[in-house]
């Protein structure tokens, strides 16, 4: 059996959302959220992986991006295909790009740029595959 190989193919900012208004200078609160869906017919996974920002003792977010992308597959035909690895690493390609998009926007609204620092994701692997579904 040949391995699994994957590649990004595509990816878009689908959302954007700055409200200064409830930032505040300090400890920022960040969370994300992940889902997937696996497209039989094309060997293809849509990774949508959104990223929001708090700051400390604030409710609402002032910032919030919604990523949409597409990774291609090679030797997967289907969902229970897909390698473990991919979770994990599909989060971890994606993610510099969330992270610089935040820091060109915030930048660009004339404040402080808000650097989101490097992170360990891998536990976004597991509700990655819970939160996948199949289509043909």
């Amino acid at each position: 059996m040949q391995s699994a190989s994957f590649k990004i193919s595509n990816y878009k900012f689908t959302k954007t959302l700055l409200d200064f208004s409830f930032y505040k200078e300090g400890e920022i609160d960040v969370s994300f959220a992940v889902s997937g869906t696996f497209i039989k017919s094309r060997s293809i996974f849509e990774l949508r992986f959104a990223i929001i920002a708090k700051s400390e003792g604030i409710t609402e977010a002032f910032v919030s991006v919604d990523c949409e992308s597409i990774f291609e597959f090679t030797n997967v035909s289907s969902l229970a295909e897909v390698p473990d690895y991919f979770y994990t690493n599909s989060i971890a390609i994606l993610f510099p790009y969330l992270r610089a998009y935040v820091s060109t926007i915030t930048v660009q609204s004339n404040i402080r740029p808000i650097i989101l620092p490097t992170l360990n994701l891998s536990d976004l692997n597991g509700p990655l595959k819970q939160h996948t579904n199949e289509i043909d």
